[in-house]
Parts: C-alpha cells; structure tokens; sequence
C-alpha cells in the first residue's frame, strides 16, 4: 500500500474510533483526585507506570498535608519519599515533584503554566503529562497526551508505526483534527480500563473493535 493511500485509510479509521470516543465519553475527565492544580500536576506526575486508583489512595492523605507548589517545594525529600513509596519509581517522582515545586515557585510565581513549552520545563514532565494538565485544568487541547492505553489502541487499529510515546502524539495528531483531540486519550484510557482491558480476549462483542475487525487478532505486547 503506497503511503499516500495507507495515510487515508489510517484517517478513515481515525476519524470513526473518535466518533464512537465522543458519543461515549463527551466530557474529557480525568480519574485522578486533586483540589488544586499543582497537585493535578503532582497526581499525572505520580501516575507513570501505576494505576490512578493507586495515585488516587496515596493523594488521600499526602494532599492534606501538601496543597500548593510552595508546600511541596519545603518538603522533605526523605519523608515525601516515604509517603509515596506505594507508587512506582518513587524516589525519583518524589525529587522530581519537589523540583517540580520549585520551579514553578521561582520561575512561574506559584501558578502551573499554561503551555507546553514551559511545563515541560519543569523535572518530571513530558508532553504526555503537560497535555493532560493543559487539558483538564485549563480546557487547552494543543496534543494529543499518549500513555500506555493510548499506545496500545493506536497499534491494534494500526494507526501509527512508532512506540516512542511522543512520536505516536505526534503521529495521532495528524490523523485526527485539532478540534477533536481532547476525546482521545480520555476515550481509549476509560475504555481500555473498564471494557477492552489489555490482556488477550473476546473482542468480539466490542463496539471499537467492529470498526476494524482486524484489531481483534493485534495484540502488541506491554513494554
């Protein structure tokens, strides 16, 4: 199949797995808990490679006692350290999310940016985790955010030909119009969490999976 031709067919597809996306799941939202928005931050930032439900049961107790930037930059690398050891990676999530603070404390007088240029500048943040802040805290949809669901559903519907997370974004955003980012990640994360999970199955009697039959018989390995 020539590029031009498998590029069409690849948008054709795109463009009917957002339709189902949007019906399904109209308000973009995030699972995780938070009440400001540095610790939105915090919560995407501790999320990598472990579940929201996890995040969700460590944040319970570490955002009573840390609610702003300035209250995680004066923490102790030792004791947030020990309170999100439950998480993956911890220790280099708890200097990156001090770090974090303080860059925002000095360079951003305590508000979470607005771009992605400038949060990926802060330790610990791609442009996966900019997107979703960007998206659920101020409603900017400037990328698509992938993660390991994202990943998963754009190699199953052939969609892309990367792995690189960034790469498939990028990949994703030119099959899909601007306009209709936000219901991507969003979509593929809670229908991959709650209906076609990841582990070989039956997809048989799954709505996404009748769009392209073929995706039934991909089923690319976790890494």
């Amino acid at each position: 199949m020539k590029q031009s031709s498998k590029f069409e067919e690849r948008k054709k597809r795109a463009r009917k797995i957002v339709a189902f996306l949007k019906k399904v799941y109209p308000e973009p939202k995030t699972e995780l808990n938070y009440k400001t928005p540095f610790q939105l931050v915090v919560a995407v930032m501790l999320s990598a490679q472990t579940t929201d439900k996890q995040v969700n049961k460590v944040a319970e107790t570490l955002f009573k006692k840390y609610k702003t930037p300035a209250d995680f930059a004066k923490a102790d690398l030792k004791t947030l350290t020990k309170e999100i050891s439950s998480v993956s990676f911890f220790r280099n999530k708890a200097k990156a999310v001090i770090g974090a603070a303080k860059v925002i404390e000095r360079d951003f007088k305590g508000k979470v940016p607005k771009t992605v240029p400038e949060l990926v500048t802060l330790p610990g943040v791609a442009y996966k985790t900019a997107n979703v802040v960007l998206g659920e805290l101020y409603e900017i949809w400037d990328g698509i955010p992938t993660d390991t669901h994202v990943k998963r559903f754009a190699k199953r519907f052939d969609l892309v030909d990367s792995s690189d997370l960034t790469k498939i974004s990028k990949e994703l955003e030119a099959l899909v119009p601007k306009k209709d980012w936000k219901y991507v990640n969003n979509g593929l994360v809670l229908y991959g969490r709650y209906i076609c999970k990841a582990n070989k199955h039956d997809c048989s009697v799954h709505a996404l999976s009748a769009i392209w039959p073929e995706s039934r018989n991909i089923w690319p390995k976790a890494k």
